[in-house]
């Protein structure tokens, strides 16, 4: 007897439905501080005035300072059926610069799910992608990402 899918209705019924709002304000220290962490010591990132002077005349946060920026709370709910998990990888797309004092509105929401099975046995993958729109409402940049779920064993 075949395996039921681990992609079940709800799972399925959650795609396309967009996430709760969160907003974030960039705050200077923490573009700073993420720059330096990181090993960046570009002025666009940590230089107040020096980075008045360049392309985008205002000091801007590194592009991946955006993996800071959580969304809100899924509204559609559904199990995860396999307990462990990998990350699959982020693609990013960039259209706007995210600048020192903006207020930067994320949401999420899952584009896909399918499932395959591989050298860890069966497999779920989850596609989601988080919106960065800042507070001119302009799409700064889009993410996606690649959840894959499994177990042990399977």
């Amino acid at each position: 007897m075949p395996e039921s899918s681990v992609v079940s209705p709800e799972m399925r019924a959650a795609i396309g439905v967009e996430s709760e709002s969160q907003t974030w304000e960039i705050e200077r220290g923490a573009v700073e501080k993420f720059a330096l962490a990181i090993g960046d010591s570009n002025p666009l990132y940590t230089d107040e005035q020096a980075s008045r002077h360049m392309s985008f005349g205002a000091q801007i946060a590194p592009p991946t300072f955006l993996r800071l920026l959580k969304p809100g709370p899924l509204k559609a709910k559904y199990e995860q059926p396999l307990p462990n998990v990998l990350d699959g990888g982020s693609e990013y797309a960039f259209h706007e610069p995210i600048r020192v004092g903006d207020r930067i509105t994320v949401t999420t929401r899952l584009v896909d799910a399918f499932e395959k099975t591989g050298r860890l046995g069966l497999m779920l993958f989850r596609i989601h992608e988080l919106r960065y729109v800042n507070q001119f409402g302009e799409l700064a940049a889009t993410q996606r990402t690649m959840s894959i779920n499994y177990r042990e064993g399977s």
